[in-house]
């Protein structure tokens, strides 16, 4: 069964809001065993809707209509779509009822286009909207099916999930889920992994095999048509073992989620603190650690010296190290693995990363672009550090070096 997404909305053409209706019915039809092959936005124009629905129409077996459900004259999904099939729009009276209900109770006074979000077309199915106003439709014509939802994430998703797939799945035949398996590397660049694994991925069949990256991570997707989970894993077993034997170093979950989220599991479960100094990557590494729920339970803070002189006063850095003819510089091994050591001695923690580097536009201390150090300090433990040469903006430069951190301290802790 092939579906199509039409998002309508012309605020989505002005890039006013992100579609992100799209990813989540993209990702439960797969579950449910419907392939998503096209995905259309078009505005809140009757000509250009009527264009996309024949269109939509033509192409496959599900079309799911988002937005354009509300009260206004602009909203015109229903509109269309019963002018394209050739049924009326009738009043769902329970619907109906709730919003005048709903007006009462504020106090606040129905206008007459209210109404037309409790529209039903002739011979459709009521989708519940749990969270809103705006009444969801689903429906057959000539072999098509059809399923109209309001475009509020808040409402779709709930009505998708609770009532659209149910009513989908009664109109299935013999559709075949997909199950996906997320294996997540960092330390390694795309390119280089997918070299690693070209031969894998120019013959494969089933499953399929499909990378793509993220700032400092790369991620393969394993899918295969499996009826249970247990089917899927086996499908897959023996292409996954044959990726682990090539690149499993790098590899540090099994489901996609970020490298700070492995770390901070894995530092809870021994019960280690960490800490962390940064310079040129401005506390983003603290912003990453931070934004994992549960953070305070490992991580005891950062210190942001981004200047020599915060280097030296905070963390005794001494000045002849960081600055003077001859010296090693603020962006040497020499100052990463000392901002590392003291950030123990300070802090008490069990880890302490450093960070200290070039994020650019322009060198600094005849060092180029991109030459970042990495300190990794442990109690007991000899000291690492580890230079890397990173490419790309500023910003990219910084978010690589973070990510590459975190790399590191996963790799110690496995090791451990």
């Amino acid at each position: 069964m092939k579906a199509e997404i039409v998002a309508i909305g012309t605020e989505l053409l002005l890039g006013q809001i992100v579609n992100t209706n799209a990813q989540f019915i993209s990702r439960e039809c797969a579950a449910n065993g419907i392939d998503m092959y096209y995905q259309t936005v078009v505005g809140d124009n009757e000509q250009r809707l009527l264009e996309a629905f024949k269109l939509a129409s033509s192409r496959a077996d599900v079309v799911i209509c988002t937005g354009g459900l509300g009260p206004t004259q602009d909203d015109l999904t229903k509109d269309v779509l019963a002018a394209y099939v050739g049924r009326e729009l009738v009043l769902h009276e329970p619907s109906m009822k709730a919003i005048t209900e709903m007006f009462l109770t504020r106090g606040i006074h129905m206008v007459e286009s209210n109404r037309r979000q409790a529209l039903m077309l002739t011979g459709s199915d009521f989708l519940h909207n749990e969270t809103g106003l705006a009444v969801g439709v689903a429906f057959t014509h000539e072999g098509t099916h059809y399923i109209v939802l309001p475009g509020p994430p808040k409402e779709m998703k709930p009505m998708f999930t609770n009532y659209a797939i149910p009513w989908l799945r009664n109109v299935m035949t013999d559709e075949v889920p997909l199950y996906s398996k997320m294996l997540k590397f960092a330390g390694i660049g795309e390119s280089n992994l997918e070299h690693t694994l070209l031969d894998l991925i120019q013959t494969q069949t089933d499953p399929t095999i499909a990378p793509y990256a993220k700032e400092g991570e790369v991620t393969i997707r394993l899918t295969t048509r499996a009826n249970t989970p247990i089917e899927g894993e086996q499908k897959i077993q023996t292409t996954e073992q044959e990726i682990r034997s090539r690149v499993g170093e790098y590899l540090y979950a099994e489901n996609d989620v970020p490298i700070e989220v492995v770390v901070l599991q894995m530092l809870a479960k021994s019960k280690l603190k960490l800490a962390v100094a940064e310079s040129c990557t401005g506390g983003l590494l603290s912003d990453m650690i931070t934004n994992v729920s549960g953070s305070s339970e490992s991580f005891l803070g950062g210190i942001i010296c981004y200047s020599n002189a915060l280097k030296h006063k905070l963390l005794g850095v001494p000045m002849d190290v960081l600055e003077g003819e001859g010296s090693p510089g603020a962006v040497s091994s020499d100052t990463a693995a000392l901002l590392a050591e003291n950030l123990l001695a300070t802090t008490g923690s069990d880890f302490g990363i450093s960070v200290t580097g070039i994020a650019g536009p322009s060198p600094s201390e005849g060092k180029p672009v991109g030459l970042v150090y990495l300190g990794l300090a442990q109690k007991k433990v000899e000291t690492k550090v580890f230079r890397l040469q990173l490419s790309g903006t500023r910003e990219t430069i910084k978010h690589r070096a973070a990510k590459n951190a975190l790399y590191q301290l996963w790799k110690q802790l496995k090791d451990t």
